[in-house]
């Protein structure tokens, strides 16, 4: 299924959109790959466009190419035919909550739940590296991100950190059984 049929999928929802997800895979790879890079510069992009005085990366918390690599992270990647279509990373602290990280949606597969999956996928993977709590933050004109975090059960906190772009700061106690939201779409 091409990234054209999935957008003519769009319009009829269901079954179908449905099937297109099932279609996309999302993967472990670096930042450093020329698909990361492609999603990374769609997400600065559309935060320079969405944010109320911009964005730029170098103002931001770092969540550099070394803080997403194994150990000290890990990067995912989705991808429908071979397009990059999504991505999501995550960032350890030894003994406290592991940080979410530059989770991106292309427009193109908006409302198909591949933001969920890729959220479930992200928990998992924490979970699996013994992680209890993950937490996030985001910025309110992010109104599907927000929505996103809340339906998946992220509680509203106060501010663990001093990201200047943020305006909600989430946290979600992951326990230790798999996320029900984890079932793949």
């Amino acid at each position: 299924m091409t990234l054209t049929s999935v957008k003519k999928v769009f319009v009829g929802k269901g079954a179908a959109s449905e099937a297109a997800i099932g279609q996309v895979r999302v993967v472990e790879c670096s930042p450093r790959r020329p698909d990361a890079r492609r999603c990374l510069r769609a997400y600065f992009d559309e935060l320079a466009r969405r944010f109320d005085d911009g964005f730029d990366p170098a103002r931001s918390i770092s969540a550099d190419d070394e803080e997403l690599t194994p150990p000290e992270g890990l990067f995912l990647i989705a991808t429908l035919d071979t397009e990059p279509v999504g991505c999501g990373a995550l960032k350890f602290h030894s003994g406290e909550p592991a940080e979410i990280k530059r989770m991106w949606v292309s427009e193109s597969v908006r409302g198909l739940g591949l933001g969920r999956r890729l959220l479930a996928e992200l928990e998992d993977r924490a979970r699996a590296r013994g992680v209890r709590t993950v937490r996030l933050e985001t910025n309110r004109t992010l109104h599907e991100a927000v929505g996103l975090y809340r339906a998946a059960g992220y509680r509203e906190v106060a501010a663990f950190n001093d990201e200047p772009y943020a305006h909600h700061w989430f946290e979600k106690n992951l326990g230790s059984h798999p996320s029900s939201a984890g079932a793949r779409v």
